[in-house]
């Protein structure tokens, strides 16, 4: 079956950086677009950022553009999401996603504070 099993979450510093890996795994990894989201407590879950199957075109989110790049490897069934210049308002849980689909990982804390 479908697994996605995010790792690399955590407490950072504000204007520190992370970055998110997705281990997947139970499907044709490299046929599928992928996505990170996330969701902060008492908000709704939002996109932060998509890539088209062979990498070649990503989308993000306003809030996270200049900031955050999301980047996948075919032969590793992997996506990652390099978080940088990080803001308290970035605290929430990640999710990897198959962009498109009902596959989601168990998900990710990520806190930025001081």
């Amino acid at each position: 079956q479908v697994q996605l099993v995010e790792s690399g979450g955590g407490l950072v510093q504000p204007g520190g950086s992370l970055r998110l890996s997705c281990a997947a795994s139970g499907f044709t990894f490299s046929s599928y677009a992928m996505s990170w989201y996330r969701q902060a407590l008492g908000k709704e879950r939002e996109l932060v950022a998509a890539i088209g199957s062979t990498g070649g075109h990503t989308i993000y989110a306003d809030s996270v553009k200049g900031r955050f790049t999301i980047s996948r490897d075919n032969a590793k069934n992997a996506v990652d999401l390099q978080m940088n210049s990080l803001k308290p308002a970035d605290t929430a849980v990640y999710y990897c996603h198959v962009h498109l689909t009902d596959h989601w990982g168990q998900g990710t804390q990520v806190t930025v504070s001081s």
